[in-house]
């Protein structure tokens, strides 16, 4: 039998086939996680008296063997065998005998996947936070060594007031932090233990969940055996939120790259092997790389609806529809995460023009600073900026083009320092050190 729900009739081929899906496939990113469920869960049930202590002993060295498997890559999925769940506890039933088959005391696959999906989920958002917080690092590193070189600002797309590069790469260092506190949130959520809530009604055996709640490193538990399966689709939902957050982020900074790419613009420039080409026109430096980040983002923006369409008229229980967001979710992970990691490498070879606003067209860019000027030499503000709206008119302007900003976040004062410890306080709050020593000491049994 390759099923763990497996009856005496086999199902229909074509049934089979439509109703896994991707699982296999999508089910050995899992691998690892479902066998620290296990050992976790086998933990526990010794403790209550459904396992000897002899049983478990070998139960948790067979869980050993195959974690080490899949950390080697040796691990699949055998063809016919359904999802993760059933090849873990057949390679357990197949190398120990009848023990194998009590791994499933007192949990359901319904439970058995929550927790392997909120496993997974706590590890992937570790790896986001991660390469945001290079990509943070790097932007406050970029924010201080050009914040003395002035760039326009604009509104509308039109000449604004003057900005700088270094409030251009600390607006996004700070953008960053926010989608971070977003993260924060999905985390929270994740962070809540399934395990025990079986098909969403509970067992009438005596678990102990606050038990596996420890081993694996959770912060609390989801006490609410219905909510426990109602929280499969939201968490993902949120999780997906956080994730779209952060996208729309690397989206508006991608389409500001292209734009002062843009010969009309030229403020920076990357080396010719980070630029593409035209088959026609010799002249081309295409930033398709920004292109393609944009592109993808704007699809992961997206997500979170996605996911609400599957779920959203669901009632409460389980549902074989929550199988498709695994679709959805697993490889947009991926390309998020990708998204990242490129964004920081184009950034290291970035290079920022300087003198930008000694071009004559930039002028206007001073209007502000003029008006007031005019008001710190007493002249009413209203005046002032009548006095040089006629000066522009007359195309008798001329201003001082210097900025003298002194306040906190302005060109002056990037308030770098306050960005960067609110970033160090936002990490210490996700407590991954927890989770990591928790699965660690779990591994180790």
């Amino acid at each position: 039998m390759n099923k763990i729900w497996q009856k005496a009739t086999d199902n229909d081929s074509l049934v089979d086939q439509f109703t896994v899906g991707q699982d296999r496939e999508l089910d050995l990113v899992l691998a690892r996680f479902d066998v620290l469920g296990s050992m976790a869960h086998i933990t526990m049930l010794e403790s209550v008296g459904l396992l000897t202590s002899s049983e478990l002993e070998a139960l948790l060295d067979g869980l050993k063997t195959i974690l080490s498997e899949i950390e080697d890559n040796n691990f699949t999925i055998d063809d016919g065998v359904e999802d993760v769940h059933s090849q873990v506890e057949g390679l357990l039933t197949a190398r120990l005998g009848n023990v194998g088959k009590k791994i499933h005391s007192g949990r359901s696959r319904n439970d058995q996947v929550l927790v392997d999906l909120k496993l997974y989920f706590r590890h992937e958002i570790y790896e986001i936070f991660s390469d945001v917080e290079l990509l943070f690092n790097q932007l406050i590193s970029l924010a201080d060594q050009h914040k003395a070189k002035l760039m326009p600002g604009y509104t509308h797309l039109q000449l604004a007031m003057p900005s700088s590069f270094g409030l251009w790469f600390g607006a996004y260092a700070e953008s960053l932090l926010d989608d971070m506190e977003m993260m924060l949130a999905a985390w929270r959520v994740c962070n809540k233990n399934p395990l025990g809530s079986a098909a969403g009604y509970g067992s009438s055996f005596p678990l102990n969940r606050k038990m596996t709640t420890e081993l694996l490193g959770f912060e609390d538990l989801n006490y609410n055996v219905v909510y426990a399966q109602m929280g499969r689709g939201k968490t993902e939902r949120i999780l997906a939120q956080a994730m779209g957050s952060i996208a729309q982020t690397l989206a508006k900074m991608s389409m500001d790259v292209t734009l002062f790419l843009n010969q009309h613009f030229s403020f920076i420039s990357f080396p010719d092997h980070l630029t593409t080409g035209s088959s026609i026109m010799p002249h081309k430096k295409n930033p398709d790389v920004f292109e393609l980040i944009r592109a993808r983002c704007n699809q992961l923006s997206g997500l979170s609806n996605n996911i609400q369409m599957v779920t959203q008229n669901l009632p409460s229980g389980y549902h074989r529809d929550l199988q498709q967001i695994k679709e959805m979710l697993f490889p947009a992970i991926g390309e998020l995460k990708s998204c990242l990691k490129m964004m920081h490498y184009m950034l290291e070879n970035i290079t920022v023009k300087e003198g930008l606003l000694t071009e004559d067209k930039f002028k206007y860019l001073f209007s502000v600073e003029e008006v007031n000027r005019l008001v710190l030499s007493g002249i009413p503000f209203r005046e002032a900026y009548v006095q040089v709206g006629l000066a522009i008119e007359k195309g008798e302007f001329n201003p001082e083009r210097q900025v003298k900003h002194s306040h906190e976040g302005s060109i002056g004062n990037l308030c770098l320092p306050e960005i960067e410890n609110a970033f160090q306080q936002l990490k210490s709050d996700f407590g991954f050190e927890k989770v990591e020593e928790a699965l660690k000491t779990l591994a180790e049994k």
